[in-house]
């Protein structure tokens, strides 16, 4: 990445208003905020605290934490930040309860905020927050008569710290779910953290690249559908559309990319920790499994999974290769699947030949070294360039994360693509031609952008539209691209089945440094030591993780008010990295009942969390070696490995130190309050060699139909065990191959 000392300051983007009707009644909102200004609590001496809602600490107590946190914060602070990062609040700040009240309301299902607000017990006559709001049920799950909304902070703090060893899985549970709630929220909108921390909002030294000046279809209003003509329609804009619309541009067909998201300039990028989440990211990245234990993060912006991930760009391994060969299509074990994998890494410029790691990666990569795992660099999407950019997820205001909005899709408007954004595709259109299902176009509704050419004010526009096409290319990604063929009415069994994840645990560890570990480039090496556990190419990769406090403070295990506060004031001097699975067992995503969104039925088993939680110990051997004072784990229960004066000696023989990977194993992932984290999602459109087990057939065509395929990570015959971006574009590259000589041999099918 090119620097500067210029300051850079990107553009606003501002949300949406909130929905006019309240999700919660005003009691409900007081015990809400009652449990999160316990999680998140105003911190005081006993002398100067005047409120029950303020934690009184002794003298002795708060001076101590005021000098810890002073010492932490950059010099030109002082004290007067870390008072005011004590004396804040989760809801001291206004945007925090707006924040709760749009993920209520707006990306929380019905079904989800149901039980969200009425907990059932055996005769479903309370609500979570109703049972600790009435005598009886505050007995049962508080241990007193008074409810908690009215209880001073202390007893609530206690209350909430009894839930975590509670023998009802139900209070372990209300645990995760308000705490993950409250740190997830606060992070992301807290003023005074960033002064702690001396985190910068933008990349240091970050010079703004020019992106490409994209134009898009606009339609007038009317009350019929508007139509128009294409030979391809693709829907979606993302790594599997990305090379779609480029080669069959390029073969001289007319092609329109339509894409449900908005596009942003580069000089919107980075977005805010605040926005970011809700503009770039499906649901606001707020995708929780039917039994709530796996969080799905997916892309949803123009560009798709490209414009947030992290660029790394690995290639299908040949074990892999194999096994996908092995079951029926042996493409993958050919030279042309190889020639598709490097024509997409050429595009965009991968390689490892210009990382600067940060210190993030030289700790794993280090570590692996000392214990004689084998490990590599990363090899990274960004055109030839150094590219020391930790804040990516949310978007690359440089333009070097070579993506496809910088790469395949300019190359597609050059050679005449067209491209609708905020266009949902509702159903594909069909045909009967000569006894066969032909796809002859999509149908969706198209929302114009704001008078003032944004997303956060009512549309100027809303209009049907219907695209005409001889093909329809379906690249809306592994979690809407089943629900298009749903709402189509096809009928698949496989449909939305065999949904593989990649689940992820993590260990998080601090040094005596500063490491400020949201600099530089995220993920640019792999240990790939475990990657074969079951001797049938299953296992955990283990990579560095994006270190941005919104998705790296959530994780911190919460103790108290205080004891969460003064961890993640630490976190300049935190690493953080992921066991990542190749998921042998599968889950299922379906359209919710009520409104049609996005719901997931995906519950790790047993035989992949053991494959996670050998990839957690030998993490935590890697930072033990590279010389951590401190390692966690976010397994529930489990303590903070604290390091020995006289332990360097022994290395990973450490007594103690092997007492508590003992802990580790002997915890596993405790039920019901144990969570995982996806952020790759693949095969719910599986190819395959038979529509008795796949939803596509080996070139990528939907069974059953003429004219529509499905390009995209969806069609995976299984997990990549790897990041998937390279092998979805190598697919993708292949099947519109395929599709543009097709097109050649019957241009009027």
């Amino acid at each position: 990445m090119s620097l500067t000392t210029e300051p850079v300051s990107p553009k606003a983007t501002s949300l949406s208003p909130l929905p006019a009707e309240d999700p919660l009644t005003a009691e409900q909102w007081k015990t809400l905020l009652a449990i999160t200004d316990t999680i998140i609590p105003a911190i005081k001496t006993i002398a100067t605290a005047n409120s029950p809602e303020e934690i009184s600490a002794s003298d002795s107590e708060y001076g101590s934490a005021i000098s810890k946190l002073t010492a932490l914060s950059p010099e030109n602070e002082g004290e007067s930040a870390a008072e005011a990062y004590m004396k804040e609040s989760a809801s001291s700040n206004p945007a925090f309860r707006e924040a709760l009240h749009r993920l209520l309301a707006i990306y929380m299902p019905q079904a989800t905020r149901n039980q969200f607000i009425m907990a059932l017990n055996i005769l479903k006559s309370f609500s979570i927050l109703n049972l600790t709001s009435t005598r009886p049920g505050s007995l049962i799950l508080t241990g007193y008569t008074t409810p908690i909304g009215d209880q001073p902070v202390h007893i609530r703090e206690s209350i909430i710290q009894s839930w975590t060893t509670a023998r009802l899985p139900l209070l372990r549970q209300l645990y995760r779910t308000f705490t993950m709630l409250s740190k997830q929220t606060w992070i992301r909108l807290t003023p005074t953290l960033p002064r702690i921390l001396g985190y910068p909002r933008v990349p240091v030294g970050m010079v703004p690249g020019k992106g490409y000046d994209y134009e898009f279809i606009q339609f007038p209003s009317g009350d019929k559908p508007e139509t128009i003509e294409t030979d391809v329609v693709i829907v979606g804009s993302g790594c599997g559309a990305g090379p779609c619309a480029k080669n069959l541009t390029e073969a001289g067909n007319r092609v329109i990319v339509v894409e449900k998201a908005y596009h942003w300039t580069p000089d919107h990028f980075p977005m805010s920790e605040a926005n970011g989440w809700n503009h770039l990211f499906m649901n606001g990245a707020f995708i929780s499994s039917d039994d709530t234990t796996i969080n799905i993060v997916a892309g949803q912006a123009w560009g798709g999974g490209g414009t947030v991930n992290w660029s790394a760009s690995l290639q299908t391994q040949g074990f892999v290769r194999k096994e996908w060969a092995d079951g029926g299509l042996p493409f993958f074990t050919s030279a042309e699947f190889q020639e598709s994998l490097d024509r997409v890494c050429n595009h965009m410029g991968v390689s490892t030949d210009y990382i600067e790691q940060n210190r993030t990666n030289q700790l794993l990569m280090e570590g692996a070294r000392k214990l004689g795992y084998a490990y590599k660099a990363v090899p990274q999407n960004t055109g030839g360039k150094r590219h020391y950019c930790g804040h990516c997820t949310f978007g690359c205001g440089s333009c070097e994360k070579q993506g496809p909005v910088v790469s395949f899709l300019p190359d597609a408007a050059r050679a005449g693509a067209k491209f609708i954004e905020g266009f949902h595709a509702e159903k594909v259109i069909f045909t009967w031609k000569n006894g066969e299902k032909v796809a002859t176009g999509i149908q969706g509704s198209w929302v114009s952008r704001d008078v003032n050419g944004g997303v956060a004010g009512e549309p100027t526009t809303r209009r049907q539209v219907i695209i005409k096409a001889k093909r329809v290319i379906v690249s809306a990604g592994t979690m809407q691209s089943p629900l298009l063929l749903l709402r189509s009415g096809l009928t698949n069994y496989h449909i939305g089945r065999n949904l593989h994840t990649h689940p992820v645990s993590l260990v998080g560890a601090i040094y005596n440094e500063d490491i400020k570990p949201w600099e530089g480039a995220i993920l640019t090496s792999v240990v790939s030591e475990y990657e074969n556990l079951d001797g049938k190419g299953h296992g955990v990769k283990l990579e560095a993780t994006n270190m941005l406090p919104s998705s790296w403070l959530i994780w911190l295990p919460w103790k108290s008010g205080l004891d969460y506060k003064l961890n993640a004031a630490q976190m300049k001097r935190m690493v953080g990295y992921i066991s990542l699975a190749r998921d042998r067992d599968t889950g299922q995503v379906y359209p919710d009942p009520v409104d049609g969104r996005v719901r997931v039925k995906y519950t790790t088993s047993a035989f992949d969390k053991k494959h996670i939680l050998e990839g957690l110990v030998a993490l935590a051997k890697i930072q033990y070696v590279a010389g951590a004072t401190e390692i966690f784990t976010v397994i529930p229960g489990v303590s903070t490995f604290v390091r020995g004066d006289d332990s360097s000696g022994e290395g990973i023989n450490d007594k103690k130190f092997q007492q508590w990977l003992d802990e580790i194993r002997n915890a596993g992932f405790p039920s019901p309050e144990s969570m995982f984290v996806s952020a790759h999602q693949m095969s719910t459109c599986r190819m395959g060699a038979s529509p008795k087990t796949s939803v596509v057939d080996p070139q990528g065509q939907v069974w059953g139909t003429k004219g529509l395929f499905v390009a995209d990570a969806s069609v995976f015959p299984s997990a990549s065990g790897v990041n998937p971006m390279v092998t979805t574009m190598a697919i993708s590259d292949w099947i519109s191959r395929g599709i543009s000589k097709g097109l050649e041999q019957s241009p009027r099918l």
